[in-house]
C-alpha cells in the first residue's frame, strides 16, 4: 500500500515498486481542509482535489487500484491541536513529525492490513532496513532531500512493515524518472514546504482562527532581557518563536533574537545572537530505533531541526528515561518543543522532543 499524495515523489515510489514487481495498491489520505481548520481560501498542498486526480489518474494509468481515506477527525484531533496547545504552553511543534508518528502510518498500516497489504511505503527521502532484530531508519543518500529527521517517532512494529523506496536516489533521478514515466509536469512542479494545514506559512493567524479572543487574552506582554529588565511590549507570547529575528516591532540599532518564551508571565526573552548558544538540553517521550536502548555515553550528531547540519553531543539517561545531551560545543537555537534526533553515523539512534535546555557558559 502506498501512500500518494499526487506529488512526483510518491507518484514515482508507487511506479518503481510496481516495476520491481510489487502488487501496489494506491491509498491518498485527506487530513485537513479549510472547513475543517477554521480558515477559509483555496485548498493547496497535498489535500486538494487536483492531487487527489493527480495520484488517482497515475493509478488507473498503470493499473492498479486507488482509493481516498478521509481521516481529518483523527488529523485534527491529533495534530492540529497539539500544534495549538504546543504554543500555547511556549514551544513550538513539529506537526509532521506528529503526524508521521500518531496518524499517517497507523492509518496505512489499518487499511493495509485490511486490504492484505504485506508492507506500506511512502516517497519519504530514507533508508530502512533490519539491523540485529530490529529496523533502523537511516539518512537517504540525497542529504539536501533526506527526510529522517521526520520518522525518529515511528516504532518498531511500523518500521517492520514499511519500504522507502527514494532513499537511495538523488532528487534529479526522480525527476528524470518521472519524465521518463510520462509525467514531466511532476517534474516541473515545485516543491512546498509549508505545514499543510498552514499553506500561507501564517501560523499566527492560524492560532487567532482557532482560539477565539486569543489575541485579547495574551496582550499585554512584555518583552524582557535576560536579566528581566522590561524593553517593550510584544503582541502575546504566542505569536513568537525562539531564534526569531524578524517581525519584532522592536528596535535597538542592532539584531536582536528571541532566546526564550515564559508562558506564565507573558514574556518574551530577546537577546543578542550568542544568547541562543546552549550547552545541555534535555529530551523527553523518547523513541528508540536502532538500539533498545542507546550506550550511556556515547557520542552521537545531535540534529534540533529539520535542516539542521547536527552538533555532536554525549547522551545520557536521567532517572526518568530521558535523554540529557551534552553538546561538545554550543548548539544555536535549541526551541523546547521540537524534536531532538540523535544519529550514529547515518543511522538514527532514535529521538525525542525538546524539554528544557542550559545556556552555554
Amino acid at each position: 500500500m502506498v501512500a500518494m499524495s499526487g506529488g512526483i515523489d510518491s507518484t514515482v515510489a508507487a511506479l518503481m515498486l510496481k516495476d520491481m514487481g510489487y502488487e501496489v495498491v494506491g491509498i491518498t489520505m485527506k487530513t485537513w481542509d479549510y472547513a475543517h481548520s477554521g480558515g477559509g481560501g483555496k485548498e493547496t498542498g497535498c489535500c486538494n482535489l487536483d492531487s487527489f486526480n493527480d495520484a488517482r489518474a497515475a493509478a488507473v494509468q498503470h493499473g492498479f487500484p486507488h482509493f481516498i481515506l478521509d481521516i481529518r477527525d483523527e488529523f485534527g484531533d491529533a495534530v492540529i491541536q497539539d500544534f495549538v496547545d504546543e504554543y500555547l504552553a511556549g514551544r513550538t511543534p513539529n506537526p509532521c513529525v506528529m503526524c508521521n508518528t500518531h496518524i499517517k502510518w497507523k492509518a496505512l498500516l489499518k487499511r493495509a492490513d485490511a486490504m492484505d497489504c504485506a508492507y506500506i511505503a511512502t516517497g519519504h527521502y530514507a533508508k530502512v532496513r533490519p539491523h540485529e532484530g530490529r529496523y533502523v531508519i537511516s539518512k537517504g543518500i540525497d542529504e539536501r532531500k533526506d527526510q529522517s529527521y521526520v520518522l525518529w517517532g515511528l516504532p518498531q512494529e511500523l518500521l517492520s512493515r514499511t519500504l522507502l523506496p527514494l532513499g537511495g536516489y538523488r532528487k534529479p533521478e526522480i525527476r528524470q524518472m518521472a519524465i521518463d514515466y510520462g509525467y514531466p509536469e511532476l517534474a516541473k512542479k515545485n516543491e512546498s514546504y509549508e505545514i499543510c494545514f498552514v499553506p500561507d506559512n501564517d501560523y499566527r493567524s492560524f492560532l487567532r482562527r482557532k482560539v477565539p479572543g486569543l489575541e485579547a487574552q495574551v496582550s499585554g506582554g512584555h518583552f524582557i532581557d535576560k536579566s528581566g529588565r522590561i524593553l517593550g511590549n510584544h503582541k502575546g507570547y504566542p505569536f513568537y518563536t525562539v531564534g526569531q529575528r524578524k517581525g519584532l516591532d522592536i528596535t535597538f540599532g542592532k539584531p536582536v533574537y528571541v532566546t526564550e518564551i515564559i508562558p506564565e508571565t507573558n514574556s518574551v526573552v530577546l537577546g543578542d545572537e550568542d544568547d541562543l548558544n546552549r550547552s545541555e538540553m534535555l529530551v523527553g517521550k523518547v523513541n528508540h530505533v536502532k538500539y533498545e536502548r542507546i550506550p550511556e555515553g556515547m557520542e552521537a550528531t545531535v540534529k534540533i531541526r529539520y535542516k539542521d547540519a547536527g552538533t555532536a553531543g554525549t547522551l545520557a539517561y536521567d532517572d526518568t528515561g530521558n535523554i540529557r545531551v551534552d553538546f561538545l560545543q554550543d548548539a544555536k537555537g535549541v526551541a523546547p518543543g521540537q524534536s531532538a534526533v540523535f544519529y550514529e553515523g547515518d543511522d538514527v539512534l532514535g529521538g525525542g522532543t525538546i524539554h528544557r535546555y542550559r545556556s552555554g557558559l
